[in-house]
């Protein structure tokens, strides 16, 4: 029944990543693509925002989801977490979900709704609040996982743990090197799916030369970034991880996961670097015709990469919940039987499959039809003139 309950939350978990890394992703590709906008004043780039921001809207609708089946795993098969470290750790949810992500829906409803009706600058605004409050939303998330790898900020009362310092919960070594890690990892692959996309538009000669070979050049720049941040984090992370958590990439699964993530990252890496960067001059990568059905196939990479590093993270720590505190064993609510959790294990990863395989085609859907087809900020249709014969 544990090991039921594990692969419960290891498959549910790692599904609702896959939204989470491509909406941090995106955000900030597509409010950089509005600021260029509002530059230059080039209407390409207002068309590039429309596009893949709907593209971001599909997946945050869809994740909001994923992460509510999340959110019901605790109450019905981790009981024993809240009961023992619910003080601690749910002051991180608790600010996770009342301000950033309240803050991010509401600023993401503006930025919305708020084409051809709000002012250009707060427009713009919008999008980038919605940047940060997601980000900011993350970092909360990500401080509630760090306490659960190192408990940092916290002593044990009686038979449950208090918070005694917020501070310390904020600088735990678990999180300074992990955060950036992830930004990295989001603007990785946020910038491989543009890329991705816009090979696939080329390789079929879209009329939309211009738009595919500017969203082309962004996602390849930013593909680079992304690897760099990601790789400089990750790597910073081993002398950490010896101190708080020792041993915990030696063996097993880790192991093995950890080196999948290394040599994607690194192989796309300089792939990036060496091959694709250049090849931007003049446009080259939008012309050879051979390179782009490779763009396509190497897009899901990135999420690849993403699961193996969160399999990291996560199956590194045990058998603990709170490592050194709370055994996972002794977390799973009491009174559950084999029956319980095998239903909920389908239920829950039949809903997230779900979920994300219409994500997927939603997706596929959007790119397919290409920027002419996008419901995103298009402009309303005009009320016809009454005719002087009704108007008298």
């Amino acid at each position: 029944m544990l090991d039921l309950a594990r692969l419960q939350f290891a498959v549910t978990g790692s599904l609702h990543f896959l939204f989470v890394v491509l909406t941090l992703g995106l955000a900030p590709l597509v409010a950089i693509m509005q600021t260029r906008h509002a530059i230059t004043g080039k209407p390409v780039f207002e068309r590039m925002t429309r596009f893949w921001g709907q593209i971001y809207v599909i997946n945050y609708a869809l994740g909001v989801f994923t992460g509510l089946v999340m959110e019901f795993q605790f109450g019905l098969s981790w009981s024993g977490l809240t009961h023992y470290a619910g003080a601690v750790f749910g002051a991180p949810l608790a600010i996770e979900s009342l301000v950033a992500f309240f803050l991010e829906s509401t600023f993401l409803g503006l930025w919305i709704f708020g084409w051809n009706r709000l002012p250009k600058k707060l427009h713009l605004a919008c999008i980038w609040l919605v940047t940060l409050t997601a980000y900011a939303s993350a970092f909360w998330i990500l401080v509630a996982n760090s306490f659960l790898q190192h408990p940092a900020g916290s002593v044990q009362q009686g038979d449950h743990l208090v918070l005694t310092s917020f501070g310390a919960l904020l600088t735990n070594p678990s999180l300074i090197m992990a955060f950036p890690h992830i930004i990295g990892a989001s603007l990785f692959t946020g910038g491989f799916v543009i890329m991705g996309c816009s090979a696939y538009h080329l390789f079929r000669r879209t009329t939309e030369q211009e738009f595919f070979r500017r969203s082309l050049r962004t996602g390849v720049v930013w593909a680079l970034v992304g690897t760099t941040v990601a790789s400089g984090f990750g790597y910073a992370q081993y002398g950490i991880l010896d101190e708080i958590q020792p041993g915990k990439l030696n063996s097993g699964v880790p192991q093995i996961a950890l080196g999948i993530m290394i040599l994607i990252g690194q192989g796309i890496h300089f792939t990036v670097m060496l091959c694709l960067l250049p090849l931007l001059w003049r446009d080259r990568l939008a012309r050879l015709r051979w390179v782009q059905p490779i763009l396509m196939i190497i897009t899901p990479l990135p999420f690849v990469a993403a699961i193996m590093g969160w399999l990291v993270r996560e199956i590194g720590r045990q058998p603990w919940l709170v490592y050194g505190r709370l055994r996972v064993a002794d977390a799973m609510s009491p009174g559950l039987t084999k029956g319980m959790v095998t239903f909920s294990l389908i239920a829950f990863v039949g809903v997230l499959c779900l979920l994300a395989v219409t994500d997927y085609l939603l997706i596929a859907r959007a790119v397919r039809r290409g920027p002419a087809h996008v419901a995103l900020g298009a402009a309303e249709p005009a009320e016809p003139t009454p005719s002087p014969a009704l108007v008298l």
